[in-house]
C-alpha cells in the first residue's frame, strides 16, 4: 500500500518530488479505516501547498485504485484508507508463498554498510553493558542485510595504548605466580581478575623462565600480545556463544606498528608497515585540516585535562565541532583521536560511505568530533551514524547484583548467558530502545508469563506449531502442507481477530525497511510482541465462549485449512522477525 500512495502522490507532484518520508500504517482508532498515511502533511511544504488541499489531490488518485474501497481526509490532511476485502486473502497468500523470504526488502539495493559494535578493550572478559551493544549491533546489521544492504559487522580491536601495557604487566604478575613466587596482593592499577591465571599458566609453560631474566622493555611487547590474544579469543567465544560472529577483526595497533616479532620464534619476523597514522595526519595536513596551535581554556571551567602549549590539531569545527582537537600527546604519542581518524579512514579506503559505530553512551561528547573527522578524511561523501547504547543495571528480583570473582570488580557476560541462556539476553536487550537504560533481572527474563516478552514471543511460535501436532492427530486425513495451506479458501477468515491478525502480518516489510533506515532494531521485538499478543488473544476467544472461533473445527476441514493457513503466516513471520533478533523460534516450550 505504501507504493500505491507514493504513486498516487508522485502523479500529483511530478517524478521529482521526495516522497521517503511517506508513511502507511494503521491508523489508532481502527474505525478510521485500515490505513492512514502522513502523505499531504509531509509534502504539502515543499509543494507549496495547503497540507488538506494536498490532501484532496492524492485522494482523487487513490479512488481510482481497485484495492481501496472508500478514501476519507481528517483532521489537517491526514488520509484514511479503507481497503477492499479482497486484499486480506492476498496479504496472507503473499506470505504463504514467500515463506522465509517474506519481508526481506531490496531498498538497500546492495548499498555497502559498515556496523561496528563491542570493541571493547581486550584487557577482560566482557560484561553486561558490551552485551548490550554486541546485541544491538548484530541485530541492527541482520535487519539491514534484510532490507537488502551489504554489510560488513565490524570489531575494533583497541589493542594499542596504556591500557593494554596494564594487562601485560598484570599477566606478567601471574606469571611469576605460575613459577611459584609468592605475588601477594595484586597491587592498585593492575586487573585482579583470576581470567589472567591461565595466561600466566601459559606463559610458565613456554618460556620457563627466561623471561623473568629479561628487562620489562623486552618481556612487555612478549606478554601484551599473548595476553591480547588470549583474551580476544574469550571475547571471541563469548561473542559467539551470543550467535555474534563479526566478520572483521580490526587492531588498533595495527594502523601505528604492525605485528610485533616474538624474540624466541623460529619464522622470521612480520615486516612492520608504514605508520598509517602518521601518513593519515600528513593528508590531513596538506589539506590544511592540521595545523600548530593553542588551545583556548574548556568554557566548562575543568581544566584537568587541557595543556597550554602548541600543540598538532586537528580543524574539526570547520567541520561541525565545537573545538579543535589534539593529534599527539605532550609526549609525542598519537592520542586516541588520532588513531580512531586514522581507523574511520582505512573503512573510507575500503569503499565504505555509510558506516554506524555503536558506542557507550558514556562517549557521547566524543559523538561530533569523529563525524567531523570522517567528513574530512572521505571529502564530505561518507556519513557516520554513532548509535549511544545505554548503561545495563544487572538485578535480581529487583536488587542489585554483586560483583563476580572471576572477573574481579564486575558480572561478566559469560555469567548471565550461562544462567538465563542467549534467547533471554539478546531479546531483553533489544526490547528496549537503546539509549533507554535497562534493567535486566535474571529472574524475570527467564518468567512464563506474558510480562517475559521472550517467553511470550517464543510462546507464540510454540503454540503455532502445536496446532499443527494436534491437527495431525485429530484430522489425520486434512493435508496440511505447503501447497495446501496455499491453495486454502481464505475468503473464509472473517473474524475481526483474524483480519486483525493478517493486517498485522502485512506490516511486516514495511516494517522492517522502516526499522532499518531508522536504525532501531527495537522495532522489530516490539512487533513480535503485538503479533503474538493478537495470536495469543484470538486463541482465548476461541475458547468456551466462541467455540466457533477455535482453529481447528473437525466437522468443518475448510474453515480449519484456512485458519491452518493463517497460523501458518503467523509462525513463519514471528521465525523471521526472531531470526533477525538472533533468537531461536522454538517448536515446543520446555
Amino acid at each position: 500500500m505504501l507504493a500505491r500512495v507514493r504513486g498516487a502522490a508522485g502523479a500529483v507532484l511530478g517524478p521529482d518530488a521526495d516522497l521517503s518520508r511517506i508513511v502507511v500504517e494503521p491508523p489508532r482508532d481502527a474505525s478510521h479505516g485500515d490505513m492512514a498515511t502522513n502523505a499531504a502533511m509531509v509534502l504539502a511544504k515543499e509543494a507549496g501547498k495547503n497540507p488538506r488541499e494536498l490532501a484532496t489531490a492524492i485522494a482523487e488518485k487513490l479512488r481510482d485504485d481497485s484495492q481501496i474501497e472508500k478514501v476519507d481526509i481528517a483532521g489537517p490532511g491526514f488520509i484514511n484508507l479503507t481497503l477492499t476485502a479482497d486484499v486480506w486473502p492476498k496479504a496472507l497468500r503473499a506470505v504463504l508463498e514467500q515463506g522465509k523470504t517474506y519481508g526481506k526488502g531490496a531498498v538497500g539495493a546492495g548499498h555497502k554498510v559498515n556496523v561496528e559494535y563491542v570493541s571493547a578493550n581486550p584487557t577482560g572478559p566482557l560484561h553486561v553493558g558490551h552485551g548490550r551493544g554486541a546485541v544491538f549491533g548484530d541485530a541492527l546489521a541482520s535487519l539491514l542485510a534484510a532490507a537488502g544492504y551489504d554489510v560488513t559487522r565490524e570489531y575494533y580491536i583497541n589493542d594499542a595504548g596504556a591500557q593494554v601495557d596494564v594487562l601485560a604487566r598484570s599477566a606478567f604478575l601471574r606469571y611469576r605466580e605460575a613459577l611459584g613466587e609468592d605475588i601477594g596482593e595484586i597491587p592498585e592499577g593492575l586487573y585482579p581478575g583470576d581470567y589472567l591465571k591461565e595466561c600466566g599458566q601459559e606463559l610458565a609453560t613456554d618460556y620457563g623462565d627466561k623471561l623473568k631474566a629479561m628487562p620489562e622493555s623486552e618481556w612487555l611487547p612478549i606478554v601484551r600480545r599473548r595476553a591480547t590474544d588470549m583474551m580476544m579469543a574469550e571475547i571471541r567465544n563469548d561473542l559467539a556463544r551470543l550467535r555474534i560472529v563479526p566478520d572483521v577483526f580490526f587492531s588498533e595497533r595495527s594502523l601505528i606498528e604492525g605485528e610485533e616479532p616474538d624474540p624466541f620464534a623460529t619464522d622470521l619476523p612480520v615486516a612492520r608497515p608504514a605508520d598509517v597514522v602518521a601518513q593519515t595526519i600528513d593528508a590531513l595536513r596538506e589539506q590544511g585540516n592540521v595545523y600548530e596551535g593553542r588551545l583556548p581554556p574548556p568554557k566548562s571551567g575543568n581544566l584537568e585535562d587541557w595543556e597550554d602549549r602548541e600543540q598538532t590539531l586537528f580543524r574539526s569545527t570547520d567541520f561541525g565541532d565545537d573545538v579543535d582537537r589534539p593529534l599527539l600527546k605532550s609526549d609525542g604519542s598519537y592520542t586516541y583521536f588520532a588513531t580512531d581518524i586514522a581507523y574511520h579512514k582505512s573503512k573510507v579506503d575500503r569503499g565504505f560511505a555509510d558506516m554506524i559505530d555503536v558506542w557507550g553512551a558514556d562517549h557521547g561528547g566524543y559523538v561530533k568530533r569523529m563525524q567531523a573527522a570522517v567528513k574530512a578524511v572521505s571529502g564530505g561523501k561518507a556519513v557516520l551514524d554513532v548509535k549511544l547504547v545505554q548503561l545495563v543495571r544487572l538485578l535480581r528480583n529487583g536488587e542489585p547484583v554483586k560483583m563476580s570473582k572471576r572477573a574481579g570488580d564486575y558480572i561478566t557476560l559469560r555469567e548471565v548467558v550461562d544462567e538465563v541462556g542467549k534467547d533471554a539476553v539478546r531479546f531483553d536487550m533489544l526490547y528496549r530502545k537503546n539509549d533507554a537504560v535497562l534493567d535486566f533481572d535474571l529472574a524475570k527474563v527467564i518468567e512464563q508469563s506474558r510480562e517475559n516478552p521472550v517467553f511470550y514471543v517464543q510462546y507464540g511460535h510454540a503454540r503455532g506449531r502445536s496446532i499443527f501436532r494436534t491437527v495431525a492427530a485429530d484430522m489425520p486425513q486434512l493435508q496440511t502442507d505447503a501447497a495446501a495451506l496455499r491453495s486454502a479458501d481464505l475468503t473464509r477468515l472473517t473474524d475481526a481477530g483474524e483480519l486483525s491478525i493478517i493486517r498485522k502480518l502485512a506490516l511486516f516489510p514495511r516494517m522492517i525497511e522502516a526499522a532499518a533506515q531508522a536504525h532501531e532494531p527495537h522495532r522489530v521485538a516490539f512487533y513480535l510482541y503485538e503479533l503474538a499478543s493478537e495470536f495469543h488473544a484470538q486463541w482465548s476467544r476461541g475458547g468456551k465462549e466462541s467455540p466457533h472461533l477455535r482453529f481447528i473445527i473437525q466437522d468443518d476441514p475448510q474453515t480449519t485449512l484456512a485458519r491452518l493457513a493463517l497460523v501458518q503466516g503467523i509462525v513463519t513471520v514471528l521465525a523471521s522477525g526472531l531470526d533477525l533478533l538472533g533468537v531461536e523460534a522454538p517448536d515446543e516450550m520446555r
